[in-house]
């Protein structure tokens, strides 16, 4: 990757902060070769402050830093495009983004299928998952049959606790399936996505 920093008189090329999970834009920083070296050591973003005159990793006073998944270039080599984990609210006035919008999504399934995943390729004695992935795909798939119907059963009855459970079981266990088959959530998505623009 390289990155044009001559094409700006002070030698800063802007850097969009995205977030890698909802895929929201969060900031817009301006980086040097400097900046991004860092960026790069502490896999933290990193910007140059022109007002503070250095560089400043986002967080190093508040701790709500942007954990860096990837960093890609535009076509022209001038700008940067940082997708990001954000610990905490990115803006100084405690909102979610600085352009004060909401950052939500469905993040945490992410990060549960990312652990889902090192269960399968790191398994443990002591883990649940990593068992039922020992035991096969037979019981994998019996297992989300059987979280299947007491979500059906629950369903019929008034108890909003007990629906929620049992919800949170079957999806929970349909992730696993999906790692077992080789596959994750966003495959799926993509069918549903497929289907939608179909009906358009």
């Amino acid at each position: 990757m390289t990155i044009d920093f001559s094409k700006y008189a002070d030698g800063l090329v802007p850097a969009i902060i995205q977030d890698a999970a909802t895929a929201k834009v969060l900031m817009l920083g301006f980086m040097n070769a400097e900046a991004l070296a860092k960026t790069n050591e502490l896999q933290k973003v990193t910007f140059y402050s022109r007002t503070k005159s250095r560089l400043w990793t986002k967080g190093e006073e508040s701790g709500n830093f942007l954990l860096v998944k990837s960093i890609s270039i535009d076509c022209d080599n001038d700008t940067l495009l940082i997708k990001a984990n954000p610990v905490g609210p990115v803006c100084h006035t405690g909102a979610d983004t600085c352009f004060n919008e909401k950052n939500k999504g469905i993040h945490f399934l992410s990060e549960l299928e990312e652990v889902i995943k090192d269960r399968k390729n790191n398994p443990t004695d002591q883990s649940y998952t990593a068992s039922l992935f020992k035991k096969g795909i037979n019981k994998v798939a019996q297992k989300v049959g059987e979280e299947a119907v007491e979500l059906v059963i629950e369903a019929k009855d008034d108890n909003a606790h007990l629906f929620k459970e049992e919800a949170a079981d079957l999806l929970f266990h349909y992730l696993i399936l999906l790692q077992a088959k080789g596959f994750c959530l966003e495959d799926v998505v993509d069918v549903l996505k497929g289907r939608h623009a179909a009906k358009s």
